[in-house]
């Protein structure tokens, strides 16, 4: 709980061989944990993402891990070990942000862009994922008689009062967390100004990486959204493309810029159009293959190396969206359709202006005389002056 000791990295999270259990979790010995992957296949019957089978396969795998550590079955568990959980998420550093040497310290800000480095820890939204997706497993055990008599995952009574029978249209009433429960901040926008993201594109060393930038910054598509787009989601007339959106991960057309095609061009032109079944971008270099989320997301870290700058491929999506809230002749409606949010309330977050945004603003406010106090004609001046002085 205190951090002291570390939990043993055994077991994984390995591919399905099925479209219902695309992902599944393997002990030490590499064989599967029956509960964990009976519950992930009962969440892909209830039509999530594969991606989402993922996620929750590696919350079970941290919560397996630690339950073979204390040598406690897994429906003999008790609020201890979810607390040892929460305390050991709380002090144990992130494998995953490893930082190379020279790197700025965890949970700086940067400089150039305002914006804090990862910490080295888990993030308390990361904790509160942790936590749900363990007390749905429990609460998908109990239903069947199986597990313990009580979730172990203490449960918040308040929260679901609050938000039962509540209209979307309707403030949230305000609740208290539940035992256990990281304190989770609300991000802000995280767009990048447009000095900064002419710097970004100038460091951009191909047709290919111009164009992909340009696609990401004028469409708003996510970053695995544009990864996965084909020649034949190319709607060269209509400057549309094709995307299997996140959300509904139905196949819908998105606008994107004029420049963003002609970069397109001249990268069909120097590489050529793609094998079949393949998407357009692809490595420069080596064998015929994919371009990888990882490579992208290496494209922007070199730039951000000699910038001085931590950009990530989402902050370009932020970006779009910051860049149509500030044109007024662009609604809050049709920024949420060109963003395909479900809800009205998340394009509301991008009508935020930026701080930096406000510095000429208030450079004028602090420089501006002070405005006389100044009274209607019916008063009195010297009526004016006995109450309240002068």
């Amino acid at each position: 709980m205190h951090g002291r000791r570390d939990v043993p990295q055994i077991g994984a999270v390995v591919a399905g061989s099925t479209p219902l259990m695309p992902y599944m979790v393997v002990d030490a010995a590499g064989a599967g944990v029956d509960v964990v992957n009976r519950y992930l296949r009962d969440r892909m019957l209830g039509d999530v993402s594969p991606l989402t089978c993922r996620s929750y396969g590696y919350d079970l795998l941290r919560w397996f891990r630690l339950l073979w550590l204390l040598e406690v079955d897994w429906d003999k568990a008790t609020e201890a070990e979810t607390a040892v959980m929460v305390g050991w998420l709380r002090n144990a550093d992130n494998w995953q942000r490893s930082r190379r040497p020279g790197s700025p310290q965890p949970g700086s800000v940067n400089v150039r862009t305002g914006k804090p480095e990862p910490g080295a820890g888990y993030a308390p939204a990361t904790i509160a994922h942790v936590l749900t997706v363990v007390s749905g497993f429990y609460d998908f055990h109990m239903h069947f008689g199986d597990g313990p008599l009580v979730n172990p995952v203490p449960q918040n009574a308040s929260r679901r009062a609050a938000l039962s029978h509540r209209s979307p249209l309707e403030v949230p009433r305000p609740h208290r967390r539940a035992r256990l429960r990281p304190k989770v901040i609300q991000r802000g926008v995280r767009s990048i100004p447009d000095g900064l993201f002419e710097e970004l594109f100038a460091q951009m060393r191909s047709d290919r990486d111009r164009a992909l930038l340009a696609f990401y910054v004028s469409s708003g598509a996510r970053a695995s959204e544009l990864l996965g787009l084909r020649m034949d989601d190319i709607d060269w007339a209509g400057k549309k493309i094709r995307v299997i959106s996140k959300g509904s991960r139905l196949r819908e057309a998105i606008p994107a810029s004029p420049d963003a095609f002609v970069y397109l061009a001249c990268y069909l032109d120097k590489a050529g159009p793609p094998p079949d079944e393949m998407p357009v971008w692809r490595a420069l270099r080596g064998a015929e293959r994919p371009l990888t989320y990882w490579a992208a997301r290496q494209v922007l870290e070199r730039a951000n190396a000699l910038l001085g700058t931590n950009w990530t491929l989402h902050d370009l999506r932020h970006t779009t969206a910051a860049r149509l809230a500030a044109d007024p002749e662009v609604t809050l409606v049709e920024i949420q359709t060109i963003m395909r949010h479900a809800h009205l309330t998340t394009t509301q977050l991008y009508m935020t202006p930026r701080l930096d945004d406000l510095l000429g603003k208030l450079a004028e406010h602090y420089t501006r005389p002070r405005a006389e106090p100044h009274w209607p004609v019916a008063y009195d001046p010297e009526d004016v002056k006995t109450v309240f002085g002068g």
